[in-house]
């Protein structure tokens, strides 16, 4: 069971990762159009909530912030942590975060943020965010893409 659990999570983490290399490589990001101010104050809430519980490891609470789709897939909060603090380190415990105007691609609202890792390397965070039936937004996945640029 964790062996397919494990598989599981590495297939994920591959898929997200895809789809940010995609998307950055034919300049989809710079297509899009914009987020309103009051959505746009409300994803970034979300995702600044969710690394908030990352950093006080509040499994439960980082949990929350993630949609049906992906609170389905990795199935409890523990799970949950334990994926992002191996598998995305640089979202985890960011050193630094800058947030970019979130937009709406092909009818997905992506909320890119530029986040460094505590050695200083840059990272590019793309957010697929997700506007639930009560109107909040949850996160529906992340992927990370590594930049050339150093923090220093």
């Amino acid at each position: 069971m964790k062996t397919m659990l494990a598989n599981r999570i590495a297939n994920c983490a591959k898929w997200m990762i895809c789809l940010g290399c995609v998307a950055v490589a034919h300049g989809a990001f710079a297509q899009g159009k914009g987020v309103g101010s009051a959505d746009a104050k409300a994803i970034r809430a979300v995702i600044e909530a969710q690394l908030d519980a990352f950093a006080k490891d509040d499994a439960d609470k980082a949990f929350s912030y993630a949609a049906p789709p992906i609170q389905s897939m990795f199935g409890n909060p523990e799970t949950f942590l334990r994926m992002v603090k191996t598998g995305y380190p640089a979202v985890y415990r960011p050193a630094s975060v800058i947030f970019l105007k979130p937009e709406v691609i092909d009818g997905e609202t992506l909320q890119l943020v530029q986040l460094s890792d505590q050695e200083g390397a840059v990272w590019t965070a793309a957010y697929r965010m997700q506007r639930q039936k009560n109107q909040l937004w949850r996160i529906n996945g992340c992927a990370l893409e590594k930049s050339a640029g150093r923090v220093t």
